[in-house]
């Protein structure tokens, strides 16, 4: 086996003014408070070349997923497969699902995505990725930290006696009785993956199980409070530094969040903390085998009415109906004809000790929490948010207990076993 290496990777993808963010959802871009960039690695010496990235945008959904995932498999002298691509998910960023902004546009919607300004993003992660490769540099050890985030995450559904959703906790809860609910269902902890050249550390990746909005729908956009946390860290230390969403999609920061500006500050430095906290537990261990696996998985779409194509494309075409009501039809639309198109989901495998899970969409924190009982002695890390084309992924029960994800959710309750026995699966567990 030749000696692996590690390559890192970065470009600004920030949206110029004007442009839409979050889908179209909310008003479009006034101004930055902070960049939004694309963060990845590249680890050579394997029978292929791996990538592992993440990108401060809300969602790639469907073929805005497959394309940008192809142009950096290219880059890389690899194959799709062995990309993972994760968004970050803040708000006020972009998000992207071409087919979507296709229907959007013939409906005469107003536009969820410029579709130059995505080309040029994919050309020049693509571009920064191929550079990168020259300046590859040994690595010898992985380390792996963890850390409790204090006061960040919650559950975001809050149940009633009947066992049904009493309460949604969105990210900015301004009402105090619905913050002072129990936290509720979470994974409190932050876990590190780290790459070293004997006692050198060369980049860190950083999972946390939290959607990482403060505030948005003023169209500033930011990276948010895990983005500024992601940052602050590199800044101080000098390490590249990339964050990945975990199983977030019912977990916010609502508790401890009343969608106050400082709070945003606030959080940054709680993930902060817990980042520092990690590392300093870090336990390194030599690589001796690096192992790639992926499961190629089908989920079925939702067979309510109100999800099918004919009622779908009846609302895109309403121009009374809201822009966000409009291009959530797009959304469903693009889903449905893309369902029979697989979504793998990937796992990278150190030592048979260290596995680092890759799952798409807005995943529940349940998926998360049952990947790390599968392999209860080993370090287990996992993100969401890779291709987000079925959107919220729950639990088939939280179908039954209602509530704001499974009534937009795009897939079936079904997926719930399919997913799981993937994760079985790739965790050979």
């Amino acid at each position: 086996m030749p000696p692996r290496h590690l390559a890192t990777f970065q470009c600004d993808v920030t949206p110029p003014v004007g442009h839409p963010l979050c889908g179209g959802w909310i008003l479009p871009v006034r101004g930055v408070d902070d960049p939004l960039a694309a963060k990845g690695i590249v680890i050579l010496g394997e029978s292929k070349p791996i990538v592992i990235c993440g990108l401060d945008w809300t969602g790639l959904r469907n073929s805005a997923f497959r394309v940008w995932r192809q142009a950096l498999a290219i880059a890389a002298h690899t194959t799709p497969e062995h990309v993972v691509l994760h968004s970050v998910h803040p708000h006020n960023a972009p998000f992207a699902d071409l087919e979507a902004e296709k229907l959007i546009a013939a409906a005469n919607s107003e536009s969820s995505l410029d579709l130059k300004f995505y080309e040029d993003c994919v050309a020049r992660s693509a571009k920064a990725l191929k550079a990168s490769l020259s300046k590859a540099v040994p690595f010898t050890h992985v380390g792996h930290g963890s850390a409790e985030v204090k006061q960040v995450a919650s559950n975001r559904r809050i149940l009633g006696a009947d066992s049904r959703v009493k309460f949604t906790r969105t990210s900015a809860t301004t009402r105090a009785e619905i913050r002072d609910e129990p936290t509720g269902l979470i994974d409190p902890l932050l876990r590190t993956l780290s790459f070293w050249n004997d006692a050198k550390p060369l980049a860190c990746l950083s999972f946390y199980a939290c959607h990482p909005m403060s505030y948005y729908g003023d169209g500033r956009v930011s990276a948010d409070f895990c983005g500024l946390a992601r940052e602050k860290v590199e800044a101080d230390t000098g390490i590249f530094q990339i964050y990945l969403n975990g199983c977030g999609g019912n977990v916010t920061a609502g508790k401890f969040n009343d969608g106050s500006k400082q709070n945003r500050l606030n959080l940054r430095d709680r993930i902060f903390t817990a980042m520092f906290a990690a590392s300093k537990d870090t336990r390194k261990i030599p690589v001796r085998s690096m192992d790639w696996q992926y499961q190629a998985v089908k989920l079925p779409p939702r067979k309510d009415a109100n999800f099918g194509k004919e009622q779908s494309r009846t609302l895109l075409n309403d121009h009374k109906a809201t822009t966000a009501q409009r291009n959530n039809s797009a959304f469903q639309i693009a889903w449905l004809e893309r369902v029979s198109t697989p979504i793998e989901i990937s796992c990278l495998n150190v030592n048979g000790a260290v596995w680092n899970l890759f799952l798409p969409g807005e995943a529940f924190i349940e998926y998360q929490l049952a990947a790390e009982k599968l392999r209860p002695h080993d370090a287990v890390l996992v993100a969401a948010y890779g291709d987000g084309g079925p959107g919220y992924i729950p639990t088939s029960k939280a179908f039954l207990e209602g509530g704001y994800e499974p009534t937009v959710a795009l897939t079936a309750p079904e997926s719930e076993e399919i997913l799981l026995q993937a994760i079985k699966k790739l965790l050979q567990a």
